[in-house]
């Protein structure tokens, strides 16, 4: 595994993997701002209107003390809205790699793996279909741990478990589903299922540093080709060193 990732990071240095990069980070950003922009516009709805019926409930002589509370609110708010972006970037980062997985998956086969068939592309709508589903349960997941998130150390460890196995299970059957069904596909993970949890263990480490994380579908995929690859059975095919001009 660590082979395999080592493999990854000098490959997302690559000249075909940057085009790829820019395309993904300008997905995961817009992405952000959007779920940012909605943050916003909800917690200043619910804050307004709170201040409000507070203000008509208490009377006139509130307004002053409302005012002061209503400037706490918003820098509460701000940070608020920060902390959900970061709380919300493996979802977003899952959703962005469904669209990148196969251009990814098929430079990583075709330099590491250049005696072998390339996988066949995903369909645009499963590709989508497969990410929204993991954004989806990702933030299902994360809303049953955030109350963990207030014991320290023991929360962060529930939301670290928690995002190696949702990212783990999304790359994994991403790279596996170019070459089998996704009932296949499906099966080689259950039946790997420790392996490809350790993989997502990485994932979620590389998703944790802030700003690097934007790339986090580059690594993810071509990571988790690595591991399909290794897994899939057959002989082992590829490079010890990628090709100088890939």
């Amino acid at each position: 595994m660590i082979e395999a990732a080592l493999k990854t990071l000098s490959q997302m240095v690559s000249p075909p993997f940057r085009t790829v990069l820019l395309k993904s980070v300008g997905l995961a950003l817009f992405f952000l701002a959007l779920i940012g922009i909605a943050l916003n516009r909800l917690l200043a709805w619910l804050t307004g209107a709170g201040e409000q019926w507070v203000e008509h409930a208490a009377g006139p002589l509130a307004h002053g003390p409302l005012v002061v509370l209503g400037w706490l609110l918003a820098i509460a708010l701000g940070l608020g809205i920060i902390a959900g972006v970061i709380f919300l970037m493996p979802a977003v980062t899952a959703l962005v790699a469904s669209f990148f997985a196969d251009e990814i998956a098929e430079t990583v086969e075709r330099v590491y793996y250049p005696a072998d068939p390339v996988g066949v592309p995903l369909s645009f709508a499963r590709a989508a279909l497969q990410g929204v589903k993991t954004s989806l349960f990702a933030i299902l997941i994360y809303l049953c741990a955030m109350p963990f998130l207030l014991l320290a150390g023991f929360g962060a460890v529930i939301f670290f478990v928690a995002t190696a196995y949702l990212l783990g299970r999304e790359y994994f059957e991403l790279a596996a589903m170019r070459f089998h069904s996704v009932t296949e596909a499906r099966a080689l993970r259950r039946k790997y299922r420790l392996t490809v949890f350790v993989g997502g263990l990485f994932i979620a480490a590389f998703v944790s540093i802030p700003i690097i994380n934007l790339a986090t579908p580059l690594f993810g995929t071509a990571l988790m080709v690595h591991v399909h690859k290794r897994l899939a059975g057959g002989p082992r095919r590829e490079l010890i060193d990628p090709p100088r001009n890939a």
